[in-house]
């Protein structure tokens, strides 16, 4: 009792004592309440989530006739040989029609029967029949198809039915660990559902430069190409596409299309019966630690851009070689891969704000975006050599290469285009810094530092330049008459 009237009687030790240890345990306790209160427990079951999405879910089975000529399947026998006469029959009846068929998955996507599906599923198809959760059967034709994202668009062939129908989720909003399910049709078994987990999201597995996938642990095996993934809302939040496996099964690594990329592709699929991406007009790649430092940037991040196609948006918008691009239409560039998506998924016409890293500055450009095609190589415009008497091999120990001034005589020993630059190089020392780079003989350089190179001496200027700077590295820009890229090259004494 008397150390309980001290406390009483004391307020600053009440006060005291009240901060150090009630007002920390109450705030412990409140953390504790909400976490329980609110964190999302698994499932206890997925039961009416596939009651929910299933009825949406559909099968396909396209046949493909495919010509396969004896001639090619027999081995081929010289004239007068005894063999000739034996298969003789089999090569005169000419070529065979054999139908295959390929079993896949899709979903509805409107009331009046549009299914979404992979392109591969449908690929060559002469006919494409789709099997409802119902047993109900339609033949169905391709509204339009994408295979570079490989995504296909069918329309159901019937009398004005109405069918169910799912739509599409907003993937942004997944979260490593987030519940998943998988509805489809593997190997031929219809209406299979499975469950997992989001494993990783963003992957890139090497079907194009617009791959942006899902990676799940639910069992995804052949036959569920172009089925639903689903969230825990029943959105669709991925179309599945492929599987990571050594036997052809599940190994519970899956990939999907991410429901942001595949529902821009469906939308144009829909109204031009084509897809229409953005185009920007540039040849880009990684900006590395030493080519971001070259360019005084303190970020590894972005796309650096290596060239500018001629009458492209890009050119149009001043966007030059050797710029970093940072964001596109307000969304921030971190790998080189995702400006290429971006772009493509951006609406074509649209004005589109760009931020650029420039000789040390951040820089605003906007460019009206035009329409990707399939364009050619980068065409050089033709310049003159303003010092053809220079035509002297320089050394240049700090790069560990040997250049000179392109000349008529060099262009020819080394097998390129005279027009493409004006500094050609002759050497890349083994024991120089140059030589881990990808630096052939015959690469020629049209641009060092911040500037473009007319003769070796720009090139020595901009290389002192950078020293006098600091730099620990030097860049340049090489072609081989195919493609531009920067180089960044270490100068460091160290």
């Amino acid at each position: 009792m008397k150390l309980l009237t001290r406390i009483e009687n004391n307020n600053n030790f009440g006060f005291v004592l009240s901060n150090l240890i009630f007002k920390p345990l109450l705030i412990f306790v409140f953390v504790l309440y909400v976490n329980f209160s609110f964190a999302k427990a698994p499932p206890e079951s997925f039961a009416d989530l596939s009651d929910q999405v299933s009825p949406a879910v559909v099968n396909i089975a396209s046949t493909v006739t495919s010509e396969n000529s004896p001639m090619n399947e027999f081995p081929q026998f010289p004239p007068g040989s005894p063999f000739e006469e034996f298969f003789k029959d089999f090569m005169d009846k000419g070529p065979s029609r054999r139908p295959s068929q390929s079993l896949g998955s899709g979903f509805l996507i409107s009331k009046e029967g549009l299914i979404v599906t992979n392109n591969h599923v449908i690929e060559g198809a002469q006919e494409i029949t789709v099997l409802l959760s119902d047993d109900r059967e339609f033949n169905a034709k391709i509204i339009g198809r994408d295979p570079k994202t490989d995504i296909a668009l069918l329309k159901l062939e019937s009398n004005d039915e109405v069918f169910p129908f799912v739509e599409f989720g907003d993937s942004e909003n997944l979260r490593v660990g987030d519940w998943v399910l998988a509805v489809g049709n593997p190997f031929g078994l219809g209406g299979s559902v499975t469950a997992g987990i989001v494993s990783a999201r963003g992957r890139e597995i090497g079907q194009g430069q617009y791959d942006d996938f899902i990676q799940t642990d639910a069992s995804i095996n052949r036959g569920n190409s172009g089925g639903p993934l689903f969230n825990m809302n029943g959105k669709v939040i991925g179309i599945n596409t492929a599987i990571f496996s050594q036997s052809g099964g599940s190994v519970g690594i899956g990939f999907a299309i991410a429901s942001n990329l595949a529902s821009t592709v469906v939308n144009q699929l829909i109204e031009f019966g084509r897809t229409r991406r953005g185009w920007l007009g540039v040849y880009i790649q990684e900006v590395t630690e030493e080519i971001a430092n070259s360019l005084e940037f303190n970020e590894a991040r972005g796309a650096l851009v290596s060239s500018v196609s001629p009458g492209s948006p890009a050119e149009k918008a001043k966007l030059l070689s050797g710029d970093i691009v940072l964001s596109f239409n307000g969304i921030k560039i971190n790998k080189m891969r995702e400006l290429p998506r971006i772009v493509a998924e951006t609406e074509v016409g649209s004005k589109v704000e760009v931020e650029v890293w420039r000789e040390g500055k951040l820089i605003k450009l906007f460019v009206i975006l035009g329409e990707l095609e399939e364009k050619g190589k980068v065409e050089f415009s033709q310049t003159e050599d303003q010092n053809p008497e220079n035509k002297a091999i320089t050394n240049i120990d700090a790069l560990g290469l040997e250049i000179s001034n392109m000349t008529e005589d060099l262009a020819l020993q080394y097998n390129v285009d005279q027009n493409i630059g004006k500094v050609i190089i002759t050497k890349v020392l083994s024991e120089g810094p140059s030589f881990n780079k990808g630096i052939n003989v015959g690469d020629v350089i049209r641009r060092a530092g911040r500037k473009d190179v007319n003769n070796v001496n720009d090139v020595l200027k901009e290389l002192d330049i950078a020293k006098e700077r600091g730099s620990m590295a030097f860049l340049l820009l090489i072609t081989n008459g195919e493609r531009e890229r920067f180089v960044a090259i270490n100068i460091s004494k160290n």
